[in-house]
């Protein structure tokens, strides 16, 4: 464990500690403020991931202190590698960009650190309580992460610091992330779909769609008939370990970047750590394992994870179809309020019913020339663009937009 106090001199900064495994945490603490707001940022889903991949990645968690040294906030730091696969790009479009993106990035990829876990999509990497403002959380999570750079400039040189990401909610929160040389951009939205009260079974998800969409998830779940779907215990993911793990490369390798890669026993550990609150389906074919499907539940939320596809098999059985219909029939059977898809794919999603959300990211070079080149790398990243399907008939939208406190 590190013990670091930001200088007060420069503002009303937090103390706080930074440690390199989970085992060093005060639990105690720590708990106090995750709480149940976010699962990724809990110690057993930390403690599977250490232990999965503590050999490719540098963690560390951040835990700050008021002054009265009660635990205010946390953070969870990733050092790793990131790939982008679209270096070779061609498009006219994106020639320009490339160009100075190859000042920064090579085929091997550019080490950096990341505030949020690159394994899934959202506010996943700080968390903070309501002692504190927002302005000033954030303001403190950037004075660390820049101490916290420099510290490990030696041990894991990682000269690019991401923070992924906020929702728009919070949008206005990333202001004390701006005010120190942070640089701004969207990524691909986050489709969600908000579930229904209605919605008991997967009957009265069907029968809110107007009859194009029924018919449409109709005939793909009847395309799946032949398919076995199973809730995988432990003992089950360990047996199928070396499939979901192929499973999972071969959708891993159709990505245009990459933060990372899970391995084969990082869903066992996730399973034996997390129990319920990790559910891996599998697909199976003649009682071979053809896809399989994750997720985790968390504060009301379903939030699809990982999948892993038989691509040569998808099309024949909609593999990948039935998957999202599964996600919307398990939200609605473990009384979720909504159900996020993450990103890609945005229009078969939408077809299901998710809507868009936009999603920021934050993103800032130590070299003060290099951070100038990478603003004007961001400053040309905009979102993928998508056709947005439109599947739920009027008068089942007008009911919900009713019946929407938040409206």
């Amino acid at each position: 464990m590190l013990r670091q106090t930001v200088n007060k001199s420069k503002g009303n900064f937090l103390n706080y500690s930074v440690f390199q495994f989970v085992s060093e945490i005060n639990a105690k603490a720590w708990n106090q403020v995750v709480q149940e707001k976010n699962i990724y940022a809990t110690l057993p889903y930390l403690l599977a991931m250490e232990k999965s991949l503590g050999n490719e990645l540098g963690f560390r968690y951040l835990l700050f202190f008021d002054t009265d040294q009660s635990p205010v906030a946390i953070a969870v730091i990733q050092c790793l590698n990131f790939i982008d696969k679209g270096l070779e790009d061609k498009q006219e479009v994106c020639r320009i960009r490339n160009k100075i993106k190859k000042k920064l990035l090579t085929k091997n990829g550019i080490n950096m650190m990341t505030c949020g876990t690159p394994f899934a999509s959202g506010e996943n990497g700080f968390i903070f309580s309501d002692l504190i403002s927002s302005e000033a959380a954030y303001e403190n999570l950037a004075n660390a992460l820049n101490k916290l750079q420099k510290s490990e400039n030696k041990s894991i040189d990682s000269p690019v610091i991401l923070f992924k990401e906020l929702f728009p909610k919070s949008f206005s929160s990333g202001i004390g992330l701006s005010k120190n040389g942070f640089h701004e951009f969207f990524v691909d939205v986050n489709m969600i779909l908000k579930v229904s009260s209605k919605w008991k079974n997967r009957e009265d998800y069907l029968n809110s769609m107007v009859t194009k969409f029924r018919t449409k998830a109709k005939t793909a779940l009847k395309k799946s008939d032949p398919l076995l779907v199973l809730d995988l215990d432990k003992t089950q993911i360990k047996f199928h370990q070396d499939s979901i793990q192929n499973l999972y490369l071969q959708v891993l390798e159709k990505s245009s970047f990459q933060f990372g890669t899970l391995k084969k026993d990082s869903f066992l550990y996730l399973k034996e750590n997390l129990k319920e609150k990790f559910i891996l389906k599998g697909y199976f074919l003649n009682e071979q394992l053809i896809g399989f499907s994750s997720s985790f539940i968390f504060n009301e939320i379903l939030d699809a994870n990982y999948v892993g596809i038989n691509y040569s098999l998808n099309q024949e059985y909609a593999l990948y179809q039935r998957m999202l219909y599964d996600y919307v029939e398990l939200a609605i059977e473990k009384n979720c309020k909504e159900l996020r898809f993450g990103r890609t794919a945005e229009e078969i999603k939408s077809s299901i019913g998710a809507r868009p959300v936009p999603m920021k990211l934050f993103i800032k070079h130590r070299n003060p020339i290099a951070n100038r080149i990478l603003k004007t790398i961001v400053g040309t990243i905009t979102p993928s663009d998508y056709e947005l399907r439109k599947p739920f008939k009027q008068e089942f939208m007008l009911s919900e937009l009713a019946n929407d406190s938040t409206h």
